[in-house]
């Protein structure tokens, strides 16, 4: 996505709402940052109006604050965020393994063990921007694959909201390795259609995940 790219009329709210969301989630905004209303009109070819809308709905999202007479700020990602929202997320993943083991094809579960195999290589390259465009694509995936949208669309608002964080931490060789090999074990309870197994699996990827961050935010402090 580029800033110059204007927008079609039909779509206007919720094109605004999801172009500002991903600045936000990519770090072209960055937290505490006001927000460049005027800039952001120029780029998008929307006037104040729209864009203070789609304001109000990133600021019920969480991801913008509203400031009586200073227009908006960035939200911070903070301690507690992170701590209320990965649990959530963890039992969402739990339960979209267990469901898409019952709900996806043998074409789609094909589909992903190709994404695997790309994350895989992009892992042995040291290729970091592939690698989370693969695991992103195997997650989104496997939410998908439940054929729950009240699960999808909780699951993809609070992943949102805590992928920002990426950029605040780097990512550890160790847990490389390590989420690399629970990502094999995925797999394989993918293939056997295994959703129990799946599921727990996925938890439990999650979790450790957010162990490994908060033990990287603690040595940065």
């Amino acid at each position: 996505m580029t800033l110059a790219e204007t927008i079609k009329r039909p779509t206007l709210h919720q094109e605004l709402v999801d172009r500002i969301r991903n600045l936000v989630i990519e770090d072209g905004l960055k937290p505490g940052e006001k927000v460049p209303e005027k800039e952001l009109c120029e780029a998008f070819g929307v006037s104040r109006t729209p864009l203070r809308e789609a304001l109000k709905v990133l600021a019920s999202e969480g991801f913008v604050v509203l400031q009586t007479n200073r227009g908006a700020r960035v939200a911070e990602v903070t301690r507690q965020e992170l701590e209320d929202t990965f649990p959530v997320i963890a039992r969402l993943e739990q339960l979209a393994g267990e469901l898409a083991c019952v709900h996806l094809s043998d074409t789609d579960i094909a589909g992903i063990e190709a994404r695997h195999k790309a994350m895989v290589s992009a892992y042995k390259a040291q290729d970091r921007p592939s690698y989370f465009k693969e695991n992103q694509a195997i997650h989104k995936a496997l939410i998908g694959g439940a054929k729950n949208k009240i699960l999808e669309d909780h699951h993809k608002l609070l992943a949102a909201r805590i992928q920002r964080a990426r950029f605040m931490v780097n990512l550890s060789d160790e847990r490389w390795a390590a989420a690399i090999a629970e990502h094999e074990t995925m797999m394989e309870h993918l293939q056997s259609r295994d959703g129990d197994m799946l599921g727990q699996v996925m938890k439990v990827h999650i979790e450790n995940k957010f162990r490994a961050f908060m033990k990287g935010l603690d040595a940065q402090s």
